[in-house]
């Protein structure tokens, strides 16, 4: 199957535009599958492997591998989803009749709560970084953006100069699929980014270098050194462990839609594709179940 997995990957990379970090999910996908099959399953060699075998007990069989190996059931659910497309694009392709993993049920995913911070921990988070110092310039303005905007940590080190309209108060984000869409950002924010990009080019002396937060080194940070820091300053605030650079944009969301904001409007905000995605939001916090239950129940 190595030949028509180099074909499908370069498929979804040339004809369908789809990002590096998918690529790379779909390959280690279906490279984990045809190990599976090989060694477990039909206890073959790779270049025995015919794809007119792969029916869909061996995908289920696959599936239950993955649980065994005690993978979350989103993460069996990701490489089912894998071979659907896989096998979609073979029966497209004419290298099979029909696609073995279209009548396996997808495992029904877990359901949690987003983690959430209160605004005052969040508060005491954005203060961490040391602004007396040009890398803390930096720390402090994407903290701050990250927040206002509720941005994804790969949107986030993806923004370049031209992205940002600081008199708007707007920023140009890229996010998954390389969609696009227009968020705004707070007084706060635009001031930190203001006293950051003042002196930018003490890190970024290249003319040629677009983005917008740079590493000491003057190129684009990198996600890695983002959630490494994320993770310092949360040490120096001494919150609690389990934050994550994607709490901020959970807390974003709950934040505005505690503070009355549109369910619709925050979707478009976070660019969720579906407004179901977005509906785990309208869980209430504890101290919000307390409050309507003292106010509202007679005996209270």
């Amino acid at each position: 199957m190595t030949n028509e997995i180099g074909d499908f990957l370069d498929y979804l990379t040339y004809e369908r535009n789809v990002s590096p970090n998918t690529i790379i999910a779909y390959r280690e996908d279906l490279e984990s599958f045809t190990a599976f099959l090989c060694n477990d399953y039909f206890t073959l060699g790779r270049d025995l492997l015919e794809l007119r075998r792969v029916d869909h007990l061996a995908v289920r069989a696959y599936l239950a591998h993955l649980s065994r190996r005690k993978l979350s059931r989103s993460s069996v659910a990701r490489h089912l989803s894998a071979l659907r497309t896989f096998f979609k694009w073979l029966v497209r392709e004419g290298a099979v009749e029909a696609n073995p993993a279209r009548t396996v049920a997808t495992p029904k995913r877990e359901k949690h709560l987003p983690s959430v911070m209160q605004p005052s921990d969040v508060a005491l988070l954005l203060e961490q970084a040391d602004t007396s110092v040009t890398l803390g310039l930096r720390d402090a303005a994407w903290l701050e953006l990250m927040y206002a905007s509720g941005l994804r940590i790969s949107e986030l080190v993806g923004i370049d100069v031209d992205d940002l309209e600081l008199r708007s108060r707007l920023v140009k984000v890229h996010g998954k699929g390389s969609k696009e869409r227009i968020v705004p950002f707070g007084s706060k924010a635009e001031t930190a980014l203001r006293a950051y990009l003042a002196v930018r080019g003490e890190l970024a002396s290249d003319p040629e270098e677009q983005a917008v937060f740079v590493n000491y080194r003057g190129k684009r940070i990198t996600t890695r050194s983002v959630r490494r820091l994320f993770d310092g300053y949360l040490r120096d605030a001494s919150l609690r462990s389990g934050i994550s650079p994607h709490t901020m944009r959970h807390s974003f969301a709950t934040h505005l839609l505690n503070a009355g904001a549109d369910l619709r409007a925050i979707q478009e905000l976070l660019g969720h594709a579906s407004l179901s995605t977005t509906q785990k939001y309208t869980h209430l916090n504890d101290w919000q179940l307390i409050a309507v239950y003292k106010k509202a129940h007679p005996r209270a």
